[in-house]
């Protein structure tokens, strides 16, 4: 498809090269103006555009250049919002209103919670995220309103940004206690990484697809056999915005679900469990969190009285 016919991608084009001849991506009214564009004209999920099958070079080096770009803002925003909020004089997390996207993720984080619910019969007591950034909202939403006694280990490469985070949770009595920081790089996370009944694998942890499903087949070698692998991708046209992880990425791993919302949550869901578990009639057990067989028909029944059957994709091998 050549762009050109296409108005949709003509104007994400337009967007790109306005966005790359930025000075900075640095917070600002024009930085945050056209990011604002590009996310509304890739949120529709009525095009029929298979952004993977996309042969024109322009449209593929402008989407993986796009990729970064978004990533590199993204890095800044929560940068700036994570040092304002680490300024306030109480505890910095009744303040995380102020952040932009924070309803968003409230919405994302009850969606994977709800998501992992289906497949486990315990809540998880030791949970990993990996690519947490100087906001770990996904933590604090998880550990704040479906996982109050878990304990979160958050990784990530940047000191500085671990620093910033630390700061955010540091006055909070609960979450103090139950959110630990780790700098490093995923690579280098070795020992330590089976005792974890899930790993959440950030959208901007390997930002080309070489180095997302290196890091993917490093998570598949030192998790725990059973252990569940939460990762975010996206579809249609919001592959503009994030890598797309395929089923064909997680080898080592049964895909359980595949969602992809329809509203303002640009990023799809893929949970994933490690192979190689003794599994039984009842799952694999990791700890406390049993990985369930999965039930298609409940889960499909479930997800239908919130209005998502149709964003529901279940791609998985027999469990008997």
């Amino acid at each position: 498809m050549a762009y050109e016919s296409n108005l949709v991608l003509k104007q994400i084009i337009h967007l790109y090269n306005q966005i790359s001849n930025l000075e900075s991506l640095k917070p600002s009214k024009n930085v945050d103006t056209l990011f604002g564009q590009l996310v509304s004209t890739c949120l529709p999920t009525d095009t029929n555009i298979d952004v993977t099958a996309i042969h024109d070079e322009k449209v593929r080096d402008a989407r993986s250049h796009l990729i970064k770009l978004c990533g590199e803002a993204e890095g800044y925003l929560e940068e700036h919002f994570s040092t304002i909020l680490g300024s306030f004089e109480d505890n910095p997390l009744n303040h995380l209103h102020i952040f932009p996207y924070y309803n968003n993720y409230l919405k994302l984080g009850k969606l994977e919670f709800d998501l992992l619910s289906h497949h486990t019969t315990h809540v998880p007591t030791k949970v990993a995220f990996i690519g947490s950034g100087p906001m770990p909202l996904t933590s604090i939403v998880l550990a704040k309103f479906h996982l109050s006694n878990t304990t979160i280990h958050n990784f990530d490469i940047d000191s500085k940004a671990n620093k910033l985070a630390s700061s955010l949770v540091s006055r909070d009595p609960d979450l103090s206690k139950r959110m630990i920081f780790h700098t490093t790089d995923v690579l280098n996370a070795k020992e330590g990484l089976d005792q974890y009944d899930v790993v959440f694998l950030a959208a901007l942890v390997g930002m080309d697809k070489e180095s997302k499903v290196k890091a993917i087949e490093h998570l598949e070698k030192y998790m725990a056999p059973g252990a569940v692998l939460m990762l975010r991708s996206a579809h249609g046209l919001r592959a503009f915005l994030y890598p797309i992880v395929d089923s064909s990425d997680l080898k080592g791993f049964e895909v359980l679900t595949i969602y992809h919302p329809s509203d303002d949550v640009v990023n799809s869901v893929v949970i994933a469990r490690k192979l190689g578990g003794s599994n039984g009639v009842r799952g694999s057990q990791i700890g406390r969190c049993v990985v369930m067989p999965c039930n298609c028909s409940k889960v499909h029944a479930t997800m239908n009285n919130f209005g998502m059957k149709k964003n529901l994709i279940e791609e998985f091998s027999a469990i008997e």
